[in-house]
């Protein structure tokens, strides 16, 4: 599977809030922070770290970002394409997209749940 992969330096975003997603990432080095916005104000809910994904839950699930990421410092990333993805589940077990679908409903769930 070939990738393709991105740069960004510190205070750059990667996504925002509310966006649509068509693909994912793997950090491979630096940190990323997560916001969500309350009012005019972004607020850091999270710290990705290298060797995590970000826009899991709206590349699986097409809907819009659930927070904004921004680079703490450099940092290289991996995108991965959805296409490239339902290639590969398509050739999994009915189970396997079951328990996708069930994790990502879930996460979404909570997710709407957190409060800033």
């Amino acid at each position: 599977m070939n990738s393709e992969s991105i740069s960004l330096k510190a205070d750059e975003y990667l996504m925002r809030e509310g966006e649509d997603s068509h693909e994912m990432y793997f950090l491979a080095s630096g940190t990323m922070a997560v916001y969500k916005r309350k009012g005019d104000a972004e607020h850091k809910i999270g710290i990705i770290n290298a060797g995590e994904l970000i826009g899991e839950m709206s590349f699986l699930d097409e809907m819009p970002r659930s927070a904004s990421v921004r680079s703490i410092g450099e940092s290289k990333l991996t995108i991965i394409k959805r296409d490239k993805l339902m290639k590969f589940l398509a050739d999994q077990p009915s189970w396997y997209k079951a328990l996708v679908q069930t994790l990502i409903d879930r996460l979404r769930r909570a997710n709407q749940k957190v409060r800033v």
